[in-house]
């Protein structure tokens, strides 16, 4: 497995998760939890190849989130 398909597996998956989180944690629909997550500055961060962001576990990434949502 070639570190691009890595990094996409584990980026997905924090995707995953986080919108997963946001769904339990603020009972909103799916559609609206992967919005807030693609628009948000913390997965331009995740999808950063030199930041390695990608590489912090999911609920890390998810308490940064919460910080840029103020929630």
């Amino acid at each position: 497995m070639t570190a691009q398909v890595q990094r996409d597996f584990l980026v997905s998956h924090i995707v995953d998760r986080l919108t997963e989180y946001l769904v339990i944690d603020h009972d909103m629909e799916i559609t609206d939890a992967l919005k807030i997550v693609y628009q948000s500055k913390t997965y331009q961060q995740l999808q950063d190849e030199d930041g390695g962001l990608y590489a912090q576990s999911p609920s890390y990434i998810y308490e940064l989130l919460k910080r840029e949502l103020c929630i």
